[in-house]
């Protein structure tokens, strides 16, 4: 499946103002990796984000979201956001949130 370039390129616009991240191809789309660890992913026209335990209930409350499966099993830390609520406010909180995700873990 290819990826959305568009919301792949705000994805990447948003991640440099302040991170050093670097997009790789992975799982069928791109994804964002920020000191190593993937922090968020663009997978069809839909976002894929890390998010901490913690954060996940609240993640999955957010219009749009709903959990990552991934060959019929519920990855763990990961959220699913569809593109049609992705506006700039929205994305950037997301982003915000894969961000914090990553950088609670160790670099690579």
């Amino acid at each position: 499946m290819a990826y959305d370039e568009v919301l792949a390129e705000r994805v990447r616009e948003l991640l440099e103002e302040t991170d050093e991240a670097v997009a790789k191809k992975m799982f069928g789309g791109l994804v964002f990796t920020v000191r190593g660890n993937t922090a968020v992913g663009v997978v069809g026209d839909e976002l894929l984000v890390r998010v901490t335990p913690d954060d996940t209930p609240q993640a999955l409350a957010q219009p749009g979201a709903r959990p990552y499966e991934f060959r019929g099993r519920v990855s763990k830390g990961w959220v699913i956001v569809a593109g049609e609520v992705l506006d700039d406010d929205v994305l950037d909180e997301w982003l915000q949130l894969g961000r914090e995700a990553a950088a609670a873990l160790p670099p690579k």
